[in-house]
């Protein structure tokens, strides 16, 4: 839990520094703005923005009864936030495992790929595709299950 908000606790905490070094040296207005900065920064490398995780195991089980793919995930990668702005709303049919939440959700990528842990890796109809296009993805979610 902790390693999946590490990113945003140090973005906060160097935005807090380099806002007091601001104010203090007399421009409140640029320090206030970089603390917006590097908080907004420090939510969009959140688990926040994307949706509730479930586990690997109960991913598996939805996505054989709905038909829906499963997406492993992990809070920092740039390229799950990429998949998840760009499927926008369609993002909530979609199950999505935090892999630093869920070693079963880990070992599941790993087998996937060669041992690493690359994501975004989405598995539709039990078949993995490692960083595939979002239009891609949406693609999957208008298919018939």
């Amino acid at each position: 839990m902790a390693r999946a908000w590490g990113l945003s606790v140090v973005l906060v905490v160097c935005g807090a520094v380099v806002a007091a070094g601001e104010m203090a040296g007399g421009s409140p207005g640029v320090g206030v703005a970089l603390l917006v900065v590097f908080g907004l920064l420090a939510g969009v490398n959140s688990p926040l923005v994307f949706p509730r995780p479930v586990g690997a195991l109960e991913a598996r089980e939805r996505s054989a009864v709905d038909g829906r793919p499963v997406v492993y995930w992990r809070p920092g990668c740039a390229y799950c936030l990429r998949l998840r702005m760009r499927l926008g709303r369609s993002v909530r049919q979609l199950h999505w495992v935090d892999i630093w939440r869920d070693p079963a959700g880990a070992a599941a990528v790993r087998a996937a790929n060669d041992g690493n842990e690359t994501v975004p890796t989405v598995v539709v109809a039990g078949r993995p595709h490692t960083n595939p296009d979002p239009a891609w993805v949406r693609e999957q979610l208008s298919r018939p299950a």
